[in-house]
Order: structure tokens, then C-alpha cells, then sequence
């Protein structure tokens, strides 16, 4: 399945593109799911895929709905330990959004599509109206995140002590965590891993919409970084409300130029990686599948091909005189600025922060033996230097 993940600066209209993409999906003949949180005039608003016109359904994810959902089977597995405490349960009508809900709710939604539970439409495309770029790219990054917290709190391997528990609760005067934890956590885990696999998968590709100006330009110079360090590729910049470029009345023309020069950058950095397509302006909010027909928006290209197996690699480089060949572990990092940047290794794990962007990669087996001895930002590439550390390699006879 192809899929096809829509973002941008805010107030873009990145929703209004997204239904757009998945019409011109359809159009091509493609059976097509649109999923999004927000209203899409003249599409059904159901959880559930709906039919909108022929080879495009429609699924708007209720965040409120799976947040009780999810908290309610929580009280049931952990009844037992809310009756041993004498703790009072909460019902789902008294139950109200937390922060973040969306987040894991858009993440429930994708699972469901990785795993099939909407298989019977026989989709060919998924089109996601995720929310504004500065939340879904740390939103993308979150399945990774996710599972690895997961090991480090209840890592997998002390499930086999289960039978000891009960020894080590009277020697450690604590209890310890039941059995029904590490199902929950293994159950999370294995749903994560299938967003996760989703999101990694080679068709999938990020679709971003901006309004030509200033702030969408400093937005799309900073996603571009993020979306180098996650390993993730965009497939079409849609630069959407356009002003036709010749104006009697000197203030739209006075926009019409400023956005004319932004255009130019965007086809300067962007293309020919990534198109550049200008959706005019139609003068009103597209109310109907004509006017988003109107967009012109391409289609998504099934021959596309979006994240790469590993955005890392790593060269050789000559020592000094006297010492040994270093290894430079390299991250393209397109628009990052020296100061923004930040390096721990910790283990056989690499923190490294990017301005707003975090992100926690293990270390390549090749390099685990060496230790870190220096790091420079060039041309926009980011080389880590390891040092092969003797004490770390086996003897020789």
C-alpha cells in the first residue's frame, strides 16, 4: 500500500491538500483511504471508512472516543490492583482528553491501516492528514521513541523471572510488577512496531503544503533538517494560494511578487529531489471535490520510493602522522547550524539533537569498538569521528 503522510506550517491548508491528493489518487483509479482528525467539507466525519466518491473512503479519527476507550480497558486489566488499594473507577462519561491524545490517537489510527483492519476496502493508497509540521515530525519520530522506553522500563528478558517474583517482592519488601504489565507492555510494543515498520516502509513518502512567505520559508529550512535526521523524504512541496503573478491593483501585485521570489527559492532548494507544484488561489476556501479538482494536485506516484534503509554511512579518513585511519560516521543534515547541535554517546547509543529535533540512534557495529574523538558540520553533512580504541579489540597471536 502506498502511502502518502500530508504536512505543513499551520493555517496552510495542508487538510484541504490532503483531500486533494487522495481525489487525484482515486481519479488515477487507485481505491484510496483519506484518514483525518479535521472536518473535510462535503466528506463524511464517521470513524469508520466512508465512501466519498468512487475509489475514495474516508475515516475521521476521534481522539476523544479512543482516549476513553484506552483508558477504560486499562482500569479492567488493573482491577486488581485498583481493588487492592480501594481506588474508585473512573466512568467514560466523566473521562476528558489529556494532552497528547490526538498524538497516540493518529498513532492507534495507523496501526489499524498497518495491520489490516480496514484490508476489506482492498486500499492501494493511504493519504494521512497528519497535524502542522512543528508536531508531526517529533509525531513521526515517536513510535522509535516509544519502544525504546519501553525496553528500559520493562525490558522483555525479566518476563522469565515471573516465577521468582514473589521471592524477590519479600526480599525487596516491594511489589513487583504483574504479569499483566509486561502483556500490555509486549502488546504496545508489537503496535508500535508496526506503525514504526509503516512509517519506515520504502513507499511511504511526506507530502508538504505551505503559503509562499517569510515564516513558511524559515519552517520548510528547519523541516528539512528534521526530515534528514529521521530518515524521511518528500515526495511534492505544494505551494498552495498562489496569487496570479500579473495584477492591476499595486498591493496584490506587490504580494504576487513577494511570493513569486519565495516561489523561486523553494524551486532552487526543493527540485529536482522534490517538486515544486502551485496550487492557484481560487479566491475562496474549496468547498466541493470540483474546486479541490481545481488544485491540480499530481497524484502520489507508486513508483516513488520514500525512506532509505539508513541515511547513515561511513568513511574512512586518513590519521596523522603516526596514528590510526578514522572513521567518520556521516548524517546529511541540510540547513543545520553548528550551535543547534548537541552529541552524547552513551553506550553503544548516539544522542543527537538538531535544534527542535531529537533523536537516539544506535551506534554501527563497526564503529562500537571505537570511541568518539571529534565531530564536524560540513557543507551540511554531519561527521562523527571514531578512533579505534585497542583496548576494545581482541588480542591477536
Amino acid at each position: 500500500m502506498r502511502t502518502v503522510l500530508v504536512t505543513g506550517p499551520g493555517g496552510a491548508g495542508r487538510t484541504t491538500l490532503a483531500a486533494a491528493s487522495a481525489l487525484a489518487a482515486a481519479a488515477h483509479g487507485r481505491r484510496t483511504l483519506l484518514v483525518s482528525a479535521e472536518p473535510i467539507p462535503g466528506f463524511p466525519g464517521g470513524p469508520e471508512p466512508t465512501e466519498v466518491t468512487d475509489r475514495l473512503d474516508h475515516a475521521r479519527i476521534d481522539s476523544g472516543a479512543h482516549f476513553r476507550a484506552e483508558l477504560t480497558e486499562l482500569q479492567q486489566r488493573a482491577s486488581g490492583v485498583l481493588d487492592l488499594v480501594g481506588a474508585g473507577r473512573l466512568d467514560g462519561e466523566e473521562l476528558t482528553e489529556l494532552p497528547g491524545s490526538p498524538q497516540l490517537a493518529l498513532l492507534h489510527t495507523l496501526h489499524r491501516a498497518a495491520a489490516g483492519d480496514w484490508s476489506t476496502g482492498g486500499y492501494d493508497t493511504l493519504v494521512v492528514d497528519l497535524p502542522p509540521l512543528d508536531q508531526a515530525l517529533p509525531l513521526l519520530a515517536l513510535p522509535e521513541q516509544l519502544r525504546r522506553y519501553l525496553r528500559r522500563l520493562l525490558p522483555a528478558e525479566r518476563q522469565a523471572a515471573r516465577a521468582l517474583r514473589p521471592v524477590l517482592a519479600q526480599l525487596a519488601g516491594v511489589p513487583m510488577p504483574a504479569q499483566w504489565l509486561y502483556e500490555a507492555a509486549a502488546r504496545k510494543d508489537a503496535e508500535l512496531a508496526a506503525v514504526q515498520a509503516l512509517l519506515e516502509d520504502s513507499s511511504t513518502t511526506l507530502r508538504l503544503v505551505a503559503e509562499p512567505g517569510p515564516a513558511a520559508e524559515d519552517a520548510l529550512r528547519t523541516a528539512r533538517t528534521g526530515l534528514a535526521l529521521y530518515g524521511l523524504r518528500a515526495d511534492l512541496l505544494v505551494a498552495n494560494r498562489v496569487l496570479p503573478r500579473h495584477s492591476s491593483d499595486p498591493w496584490f501585485a506587490d504580494l504576487a511578487a513577494r511570493q513569486e521570489k519565495c516561489l523561486g527559492h523553494w524551486h532552487e532548494e526543493w527540485a529536482p529531489g522534490v517538486p515544486v507544484h502551485e496550487a492557484a488561489h481560487l479566491g475562496r476556501d474549496p468547498r466541493s471535490a470540483d474546486d479541490l479538482a481545481a488544485l491540480a494536485v499530481p497524484a502520489p506516484d507508486e513508483r516513488e520510493s520514500g525512506r532509505a534503509d539508513d541515511p547513515w554511512w561511513i568513511e574512512e579518513e586518513p590519521g596523522e602522522e603516526g596514528r590510526p585511519s578514522v572513521l567518520a560516521w556521516c548524517l546529511p543534515l541540510p540547513g543545520a547550524a553548528k550551535e543547534d547541535l548537541r552529541l552524547v554517546r552513551r553506550g553503544e547509543e548516539l544522542l543527537l539533537t538538531v535544534g527542535p529535533f531529537h533523536r537516539i540512534v544506535r551506534v554501527a557495529s563497526a564503529l562500537r569498538r571505537c570511541t568518539v574523538s571529534g565531530a564536524a558540520l560540513t557543507d551540511g553533512v554531519l561527521r562523527v569521528r571514531f578512533t579505534p580504541d585497542p583496548a576494545l579489540w581482541p588480542r591477536t597471536s
